[in-house]
């Protein structure tokens, strides 16, 4: 995934949740109050890779689902 978003141009801050507590709550926070993890939970699964965009404004789970266009609109074109 961060080599996706590279080569696309996306600015972007990689967290890894084994790095430290802070990074694994943060993640936790996501996962359990989301419904978007509903169906992963459901099936004993963890749910990463996980890319959150704009603070939580969208949660998505691979590359095919990340709107690139939106993303670099924001960016400024970029």
């Amino acid at each position: 995934m961060k080599e996706f978003l590279s080569n696309e141009g996306i600015n972007f801050l990689y967290l890894d949740i084994t790095e430290n507590m802070l990074n694994l709550k943060n993640f936790l926070k996501y996962r359990d109050n989301a419904p978007v993890f509903e169906d992963i939970k459901k099936a004993g699964k963890v749910g990463l890779p996980c890319v959150v965009i704009n603070n939580g404004e969208e949660i998505v789970f691979d590359k095919e689902s990340i709107k690139l266009e939106q993303l670099k609109d924001k960016e400024g074109g970029k």
